[in-house]
């Protein structure tokens, strides 16, 4: 942890913040009171990942959706009404 003077942090800002990516600054005033400047990382969304290369075109993508929800959803004969009252 680094410490510096108001007067010096305002001298040397651009420096002080790539220090601060590596561990936390202080800075004090004349006055006594101290600052922290610390390293905050922007947090990602989960749906931000690197692309894939492929040779797959949208129709091919949107085809095999299509094909994959026709076997899953193969129609289902409901019991014949009449049978099921004797």
């Amino acid at each position: 942890m680094k410490v510096y003077t108001y007067s010096e942090a305002r001298k040397r800002f651009a420096e002080i913040l790539n220090i601060a990516r590596e561990e936390d600054v202080i800075i004090q005033r004349r006055g006594g009171e101290t600052f922290t400047i610390a390293f905050k990382k922007t947090s990602r969304s989960p749906f931000a990942i690197p692309g894939i290369k492929s040779k797959a075109t949208t129709t091919d993508i949107l085809q095999a959706i299509k094909d994959s929800r026709e076997i899953i959803a193969e129609p289902i004969n409901p019991p014949d009404a009449r049978s099921s009252r004797q």
